[in-house]
């Protein structure tokens, strides 16, 4: 029978190693059911499923085309912000806390919130296109290591209260994300797991940091904005992505009344004689002599 200190020590895979004697073939095992169910959890993005299910639109389609707090903050208000903040945080705390820690012990929950993360950036239901990860993340350090979290958060605030540049505060959060933690407990799997998170999450702000250097970053605003469609840069499209198409109605060109009755048509002489260049006065007295 195993204790709740063991397996969340260990998880079940572990012990399960433990007691038949092979380590390696369970916690492989475990560490494939961490990542796969987390990554499953983690594609429920909830920025995409609120806009969907409440106001019949994408998130993706408006404002900066990111799939997260802050632009549903810009785009819908407080509440549907506030809803996907809330969202996006259960599923995460389900994923490191239940799944993670029950599988695979403090490592398992590493891995699966790392798999949960990429689940959100990459989401398999909404054709692998996500948020930036940043709620996840903090949600995961917040369940592993609440000390840490409460560093980087308060780290966060003074850099958003003074700057009003949420990107800004996120990116120097995981710049010194790694190097809080191993000051604060120690070497081992967790730092290396840390590290691949904030290279990760670093690398999704990187059209972020290049506004910033070009002060042309959106400023953090507690006020609902209009609704404006993603603009496409030409940096997006060399990086890959696919450029909006217009409707139907923008591309067609518009075709030539066609007049409904005869008594609105014209012959083809009249409008030959309306269309064609204006004669010169010499050409106009010859065929005024011509009819006389």
């Amino acid at each position: 029978m195993f204790t709740f200190e063991e397996v969340w020590l260990k998880g079940i895979f572990g012990r399960l190693g433990e007691v038949y004697g092979l380590n390696i073939l369970f916690w492989i095992l475990g560490f494939i059911l961490c990542a796969g169910i987390s990554y499953l959890l983690g594609s429920l993005n909830f920025a995409i499923l609120i806009s969907q299910k409440k106001f019949h639109e994408d998130i993706r389609t408006f404002g900066s085309g990111n799939a997260g707090m802050t632009n549903m903050l810009r785009t819908y208000g407080k509440t549907a912000a506030l809803a996907t903040l809330l969202g996006d945080a259960a599923k995460t705390a389900l994923s490191v806390l239940i799944v993670g820690r029950l599988l695979n012990g403090e490592w398992g929950a590493y891995v699966a919130g790392l798999a949960c993360i990429v689940g959100h950036v990459y989401p398999l239901y909404f054709g692998f296109k996500g948020g930036k990860g940043v709620v996840t993340t903090a949600m995961m350090v917040l369940c592993l290591n609440p000390l840490v979290f409460a560093v980087l958060f308060l780290l966060f605030l003074i850099i958003v209260a003074t700057t009003r540049y949420i990107s800004l505060g996120s990116c120097i959060c995981m710049l010194v994300y790694p190097f809080v933690l191993y000051r604060m407990a120690g070497p081992g799997f967790h730092v290396i797991i840390a590290l691949l998170i904030a290279m990760f999450v670093l690398y999704l702000h990187r059209g972020n940091i290049q506004r910033l250097r070009n002060g042309t970053e959106n400023k953090i605003s507690f006020k609902k904005k209009d609704k404006k469609p993603v603009a496409v840069s030409a940096a997006d499209v060399t990086d890959g992505k696919e450029t909006p198409t217009l409707p139907a109605d923008l591309n067609t060109t518009p075709e030539k009344a066609v007049p409904e009755t005869a008594d609105e048509s014209v012959s083809e002489a009249k409008v030959s004689e309306l269309n064609a260049p204006n004669k010169s006065p010499e050409k106009k007295g010859k065929a005024r002599a011509e009819k006389r």
